[in-house]
C-alpha cells in the first residue's frame, strides 16, 4: 500500500517539474502526505528530491506533530492500519463476554514490556473465551493469533500440538516451535499441564495498551 502510494504521488510531482531543493510545501500538502497517507519524511524528501532535513523544517514550521519512532515502527508493520476494531458491547451476552475477556487478561495477560497481547494458561475452555473475546470485542483475524507451547520431556511433542490445534481450532503453522523443558515432579501441576502450557500472541502492542488502559479504568 505504501509502495503505491508512493509511487503514485512520486509520478505527479515529476510531472510537476519542481526545481531540486527549492521546495515550499504547503501545509495542506503536507499534512496529507505525513499525516493522512502516513508516509516517512525519507518517502516524502525522495519524493521532492531533497534532504530530510527539510522535510524536517517545514514540519516544524507548519508545527506537525512528529511520529515517535515507536510510532513509526508501528507504521511500518501495519501499513494498513490497525488490524483490530473496537466494538461497544450492545448486549448482555457482549457486556459478559468483554468483562470475562478483561478479567482473564488482568490475571493471565502480559501487562509489561514492549510486546504485544500475550496470554498464558492451561485450561483450553479458558484459552477458546480469550480467543472469542478478541474476535468478538476487538474483531481481530483470527489467523493472525499464533501460539506457543511448551512442554515436559515426557509429552510426546506430536501428541501435545495435535491436542491443542485440536482444542483451538488451529492450523500447525500458526505454532511457534514447541519448547521443551525438563521432566516436571508429580502432583497437581502434573495433572495441569497434561498437554503442556499454551501462550497466545496477538502481536500488536496498540491492542495490549488499549486492553490494559481499558482495566486499569476498572474501578
Amino acid at each position: 500500500m505504501f509502495a503505491i502510494v508512493y509511487y503514485g504521488i512520486l509520478i505527479i510531482v515529476k510531472r510537476r517539474g519542481l526545481p531540486r531543493n527549492r521546495i515550499n510545501l504547503s501545509k495542506d500538502e503536507l499534512v496529507n502526505l505525513y499525516t493522512t497517507k502516513k508516509l516517512s519524511v525519507s518517502m516524502i524528501s525522495k519524493i521532492y528530491e531533497c534532504s530530510e532535513n527539510k522535510i524536517n523544517y517545514w514540519l516544524k514550521q507548519y508545527k506537525i506533530a512528529k511520529r515517535t519512532i515507536s510510532d513509526a515502527i508501528y507504521q511500518i508493520k501495519n501499513p494498513s492500519g490497525d488490524p483490530f476494531v473496537y466494538k461497544e458491547p450492545k448486549s448482555l451476552r457482549d457486556g459478559i463476554l468483554f468483562g470475562m475477556g478483561l478479567g482473564l487478561y488482568w490475571g493471565e495477560g502480559a501487562k509489561r514490556g514492549t510486546g504485544g497481547v500475550r496470554l498464558t494458561n492451561t485450561d483450553p475452555r479458558l484459552l477458546r473465551k480469550f480467543i472469542e473475546f478478541l474476535e468478538n470485542v476487538f474483531c481481530i483475524d483470527r489467523d493472525m493469533l499464533r501460539f506457543g507451547l511448551q512442554i515436559f520431556r515426557d509429552i510426546p511433542k506430536k501428541k501435545a500440538l495435535d491436542y491443542w490445534r485440536t482444542e483451538l481450532g488451529m492450523r500447525e503453522n500458526q505454532f511457534y516451535k514447541v519448547i521443551v523443558s525438563k521432566v516436571r515432579g508429580s502432583g497437581t501441576y502434573k495433572y495441569k499441564s497434561e498437554y503442556g502450557v499454551i501462550i497466545i500472541y496477538f502481536n500488536n502492542i496498540k491492542l495490549k495498551k488499549l486492553i490494559c488502559s481499558m482495566i486499569e479504568n476498572i474501578r
